[in-house]
């Protein structure tokens, strides 16, 4: 396992880490699964998987902890609360992941995003709000509508700028299409066990696909069977098989 580093979240007391694996290639910015942490991708087996490509310097990932707990997990605070928490993650990623990053490789270079589940969202997501950093994003088994997620009250300027499926259907003019210019999204999801409940992951990513589709923005979707689950052995198939091609 790599070594684990904190790095401070802006205008707070808190840190997060970040841990890389590879010591050289494309370099990927890894996001766990809800709540998770930045252990959680070596630990359920997600780097033995394709260990034949950090071997072979192709890839390096670098790993994150989530700030889930804080936002999308916490069910007390209405949806606009955890979307306006969600943005101060996404300023520790800008302000301190990134040019951590930037400095282990020797300068900026276009990253690839990568989640599972709920970290399928945050891949996929920062894709399309920073593709300039970020062109390729590769979502498994994610949800990518923020407001099914069990929330309430009244849907602000902070849901809707954390929400792709809100916030891709507004799109249009010259960042449209600069973005079909500039992003790639793959989006992976099975048909079996709790891809459809209570995950709601296959409805939501074939649902996101399609608006993808109407907004003419680049992207693959690739729909495994019945006997693909929710779950951390078929995500390493899935890695595995679809990996190699960008890196």
């Amino acid at each position: 396992m790599g070594e684990r580093v904190e790095l401070p979240m802006p205008g707070t007391d808190l840190s997060l880490g970040v841990i890389r694996h590879g010591h050289w290639g494309r370099p990927v910015l890894v996001f766990p699964s809800e709540a998770g942490s930045a252990e959680d991708f070596e630990s359920n087996g997600m780097v033995e998987a394709v260990q034949d490509l950090v071997d072979a310097g192709r890839v390096s990932f670098f790993c994150v902890d989530s700030a889930d707990r804080w936002t999308w997990s916490d069910n007390a605070a209405t949806t606009e609360e955890r979307a306006s928490r969600h943005h101060g993650y996404t300023r520790w990623l800008e302000s301190a992941a990134l040019p951590w990053i930037a400095e282990q490789v020797g300068g900026e270079r276009p990253l690839i995003t990568l989640g599972v589940s709920m970290g399928a969202y945050h891949a996929v997501n920062f894709t399309l709000t920073h593709a300039h950093r970020a062109p390729l994003a590769i979502g498994m088994s994610g949800s990518y509508d923020v407001t099914s997620w069990h929330g309430h009250g009244e849907h602000g300027d902070a849901t809707y700028f954390a929400n792709p499926m809100a916030y891709v259907a507004g799109m249009h003019g010259d960042h449209l299409d600069w973005l079909r210019d500039t992003a790639s999204v793959l989006l992976v999801v099975g048909e079996g066990p709790f891809e459809v409940s209570p995950t709601q992951a296959l409805p939501s990513t074939t649902a996101f696909a399609n608006l993808l589709s109407e907004k003419g923005i680049p992207h693959q979707l690739d729909v495994w069977g019945h006997d693909s689950a929710h779950d951390w052995p078929w995500w390493q198939k899935q890695l595995a098989h679809h990996l190699p091609r960008f890196c």
